[in-house]
């Protein structure tokens, strides 16, 4: 299987991911944008939660770890 769409570059101290690399077009995006590009139908294989009142992406479960976020 090829390289993950998307990676965590940045976590916060509490372990909240913050800031996230696409490995297929090189952009780096914050949490809040990268929910606003999942939300707008960016990145069919992963969505957002709510996480303590805080909008979260998540990769859709598939049964690999490969392209778990993290």
């Amino acid at each position: 299987m090829g390289r993950k769409r998307v990676t965590v570059t940045q976590e916060s101290s509490s372990g909240r991911n913050q800031r996230f690399h696409d490995n297929y077009n090189g952009n780096d995006m914050s949490r809040a944008e990268f929910v606003r590009q999942i939300e707008g139908g960016n990145y069919s294989n992963y969505h957002v939660r709510e996480v303590n009142g805080v909008k979260t992406p998540a990769s859709n479960p598939d049964g690999t770890k490969n392209n778990n976020l993290g």
